[in-house]
């Protein structure tokens, strides 16, 4: 009876685990097959920091920063335990990923990979090594084109996105920590999210095992095609929590198309400033629902303004489509060609109304394409900015008035909280009327003070207060 029991058992054990292995896939194929087309990309920059510095220059050692979501490399900083030292130039090594997207040598990657790169060397998976040059970036999506002089190379095939299904199986091909051609799986967790200043990308969210140079990696469907670029985590520590986030394949190839087109991105602009509609703005509209987007201010001259576009519209529809979310409209605005016409529902005084607006170009960020990595970079001052004066034409969108555009922070700048892209408009009440006056007075202000910066961020101006440390 005992023998029967047990010959029982095993057989339902031999059934359940032929039955658990039918719902679970081999990526084995996929590694296979796929795995030569991904690339390690290594990345040298010339940085100015302490001899004693972190191994995260900019960033300080509390762990709760890493709430916010992290872009991630793998830096490999020299230096010494000590006390503070005077500011130095050395080099900075960095890890990405990135895969062939053509036989004679285009690869895709992160911006936030290659963009302050002063040297990038790619390595394949047959172990040869060539230097890149960088084609282009877009900053806004994170995507990057690099090329090496290589033909011949095996490449991906890209799949479909909006196929993607909640819950379906992908994988990851990359170089986490350093080691190449890893492949770790997960599942779909969720599409279209809208991340915190990251307007123009719908991610795929994942918890695919995603680390430090995993980062420019794809993303591949059970079909070995890839659906996605690696871009972020949401991390408390740096480190894989559960949470990953890619660049959906076909806006990474718009980009990079542009940029092997043109050199630059083109995008649809509106000139407004929007916010998420509420549950209490809604009502105070006198809306059942919170689908819109909120119009919070409108840029003079612009677009909307030119085509009668309010503060305290709710924008309902986009030449025909719903706008549900305010995440919505940037996506939809920007993948709009410049100088067309546009149908433009919006809710104002609780009567629906349509505009026609003839959509302008949105300006181009000033890092966006490679050809300006030849420009000499400012030096950092004593609280690690790098500053440059702001040219004619963007006083003119301030109303002629100055500030200073901060095209890197580093220090007690970066973890103020300061990025770059921000303006300083001033410092403790006093105009920032150029560089080297702002530099100046910032020399007076003794160690151990805080000083408070006026900062304009996209439309909202905002005091962010900076402590002052190191030599004067």
């Amino acid at each position: 009876m005992i023998k029967k029991l047990i010959a029982v058992s095993a057989l339902l054990v031999s059934f359940a685990g032929t039955a658990f292995s039918k719902d679970l896939p081999d990526f084995t194929e996929l590694a296979e097959k796929q795995g030569a087309s991904v690339v390690n990309i290594s990345v040298t920059q010339v940085v100015q920091g302490n001899a004693n510095g972190s191994a995260f220059p900019g960033m300080p050692d509390d762990e709760a920063l890493g709430e916010l979501f992290r872009r991630f490399g793998i830096p490999n900083m020299p230096g010494a335990p000590g006390g503070q030292a005077p500011q130095q130039e050395f080099k900075s090594q960095s890890l990405g990923s990135g895969f062939i997207i053509s036989a004679d040598g285009y690869i895709l990657t992160n911006a936030h990979v290659v963009k302050d790169a002063d040297e990038v060397i790619v390595k394949l998976y047959d172990k040869r090594e060539f230097k890149a040059k960088i084609i282009g970036f877009d900053r806004r999506t994170d995507v990057a084109l690099i090329k090496i002089e290589a033909n011949g190379l095996p490449k991906v095939t890209t799949g479909d996105p909006s196929q993607l299904k909640v819950g379906e199986w992908v994988a990851a091909i990359g170089s986490p920590f350093g080691l190449e051609n890893t492949v770790t799986a997960g599942i779909v967790s969720a599409k279209g999210r809208a991340l915190p200043q990251e307007n123009f990308v719908p991610f795929i969210q994942t918890d695919v095992a995603i680390n430090p140079g995993n980062s420019g990696g794809p993303l591949f469907n059970l079909r070995g095609e890839v659906v996605g670029i690696n871009s972020q985590i949401y991390s408390r520590s740096g480190g894989y929590m559960g949470l990953s986030f890619a660049i959906p394949i076909d806006v990474a190839l718009e980009i990079s198309n542009q940029l092997k087109s043109s050199g630059k991105i083109t995008r649809g602009w509106l000139g407004i400033g929007i916010q998420e509609l509420t549950k209490e703005l809604a009502e105070s509209f006198g809306m059942k629902n919170t689908n819109g987007a909120l119009v919070a201010g409108v840029e003079k001259g612009g677009p909307a303004d030119k085509g009668g576009l309010e503060a305290g519209d709710v924008i309902l529809k986009f030449d025909g489509k719903p706008i549900l979310t305010s995440s919505d409209l940037p996506r939809a605005v920007a993948a709009t060609k410049p100088n067309k016409e546009i149908p433009v529902e919006v809710l104002r005084k609780g009567a629906t109304r349509t505009l026609s607006i003839t959509i302008g170009e949105m300006p181009a960020d000033k890092d966006e394409v490679a050809s300006n990595k030849g420009m000499p970079k400012p030096e950092a001052n004593r609280i690690g900015l790098m500053l440059k004066d702001l040219t004619p034409q963007q006083k003119k969108k301030l109303n002629g008035k100055n500030g200073l555009l901060v095209m890197d922070a580093q220090g007690a700048a970066a973890q103020a909280g300061l990025r770059r892209g921000d303006i300083v408009l001033g410092m403790n009440n006093s105009e920032a009327i150029n560089v080297d006056q702002f530099n100046k007075q910032l020399a007076t202000v003794a160690s151990g003070k805080t000083v408070a910066l006026l900062v304009l961020r996209g439309e909202n101006t905002l005091y962010v207060p900076v402590k002052v440390n190191g030599n004067k």
